[in-house]
């Protein structure tokens, strides 16, 4: 399990989402259907496209358990 790593791009966020969703043992199809997004949209996501709409990029974080924390710095 990954804890605490610091999001700095969209790459980092699709990293996170694919070892999520490996971690979980779910196909790329699985995790499309089980978040109402396409699997075109996860293959995105993973690669890290910086397009991805935001909104479903969020519900497929939560799908897989993904906290997403605000630290705000100085």
């Amino acid at each position: 399990m990954v804890k605490n790593m610091e999001i700095r791009n969209p790459e980092d966020f699709g990293i996170i989402v694919k070892r999520a969703r490996n971690r979980l043992k779910l196909t790329q199809a699985a995790l499309a259907g089980a978040s109402g997004t396409g699997v075109r949209f996860i293959v995105d996501l993973e690669h890290g496209k910086p397009t991805c709409e935001l909104g479903k990029a969020i519900r497929v974080a939560l799908m897989l358990g993904i906290k997403i924390e605000i630290t705000e710095t100085t």
